[in-house]
């Protein structure tokens, strides 16, 4: 394989592994929980924000050759960025579920989240000493860039690795809830709230404890992707990201980790990365517009045609408690 193609090649493996976490997280909160988080990106965007900020170092002003502003900033090894960055995307979470998961009915929900990724879109836009404004931040350093001696492909693969490691990571703790008692009462909760409540469940404490859960994973999978790719900015968290995400989970099936992984590798990664090799027609910019309508069209089809997705979510059965026999006795 030439190394064009192992550059590509390990590019597409890093992204399909940065967009499989942020479906998980996002599954764990619309597939499993029945949350509609329109505002997703957010939460990765905060998250890689952060990793960002604690790779940086501090801002430098103008006078001394600066050209960016930001809050905070330091000088963190990896992988502690990341981590901070999970950290942080859970806290945003748990301030907004505050406010919306635990007062607002499923529907004023998805609105209120929708405005959220706008405002804060709009915050980070317009308030330059946040993360520096539309320009966003770049240049961020590449972990363990300067501990290891290898080539521009090496290290690549290397960073193939370090998404590999961190997405098992992030798998195993998605699958000890969806797997767990925890799984099960988050499910019954999305299927019948009130039933669950009648049994005792607390069903607002349960689904803001998905939405934070979400919130860390959405956190890391940002910071895993500043930095591999060493820039961020508010162009790259318009809401529309988030139906992205939403249409892999839909088509793969919400509620299945399996099904979400293979919805991610068709959707974010397949479907989008196969637009780079049509051929150029009409005016500039057509087939990019053209994306966006393609991916919505998916999710319609899907939702009509085939609701469950392509690996639909188990159903559970479980058996009845056979009868206690009742001994008849005989006259002797």
């Amino acid at each position: 394989m030439s190394v064009a193609w192992q550059f590509y090649t390990s590019t597409v493996l890093i992204y399909l592994g940065v967009d499989v976490m942020a479906c998980w997280g996002l599954n764990l909160q619309f597939g499993v929980a029945g949350l509609v988080n329109f505002a997703f990106i957010i939460f990765q965007a905060a998250g890689a924000y952060t990793a960002a900020v604690l790779t940086l170092g501090p801002a430098k002003p103008a006078s001394q050759g600066g050209f960016q502003q930001y809050l905070g900033g330091a000088h963190w090894p990896f992988p502690l960025p990341i981590l901070a960055a999970g950290l942080v995307g859970g806290l945003l979470a748990a301030l907004v579920s505050g406010v919306t998961v635990r007062r607002l009915r499923s529907d004023y929900e998805a609105m209120v989240m929708l405005v959220v990724s706008l405002i804060a879109t709009s915050v980070a836009t317009n308030q330059i000493g946040l993360v520096n404004g539309p320009n966003g931040l770049a240049l961020v350093p590449k972990p363990l860039a300067t501990l290891v001696n290898l080539s521009p492909i090496g290290y690549q693969w290397l960073f193939v690795g370090i998404t590999a490691a961190i997405a098992v990571c992030v798998y195993w703790l998605v699958h000890i809830v969806t797997s767990s008692p925890l799984g099960r009462t988050l499910r019954a909760i999305r299927d019948n709230e009130q039933a669950a409540a009648a049994l005792g469940k607390n069903v607002a404490g349960l689904r803001m404890l998905a939405f934070i859960l979400g919130g860390v994973i959405a956190g890391i999978s940002g910071a895993v992707l500043v930095e591999f790719i060493s820039a961020w900015s508010p162009g790259s968290w318009l809401y529309p990201e988030t139906f992205v995400y939403f249409t892999a989970v839909i088509v793969g099936g919400a509620g299945n980790n399996l099904g979400v992984t293979v919805g991610a590798l068709l959707v974010p990664v397949a479907f989008l990365e196969a637009t780079r090799f049509l051929p150029q027609f009409g005016p500039a910019g057509l087939i990019d517009a053209l994306q966006w309508i393609v991916v919505g069209v998916l999710a319609l089809i899907f939702l009509w045609f085939w609701p469950r997705g392509v690996i639909p979510e188990r159903r559970r059965r479980f058996p009845m408690a056979a009868k206690d026999e009742v001994p008849v006795r005989t006259g002797g």
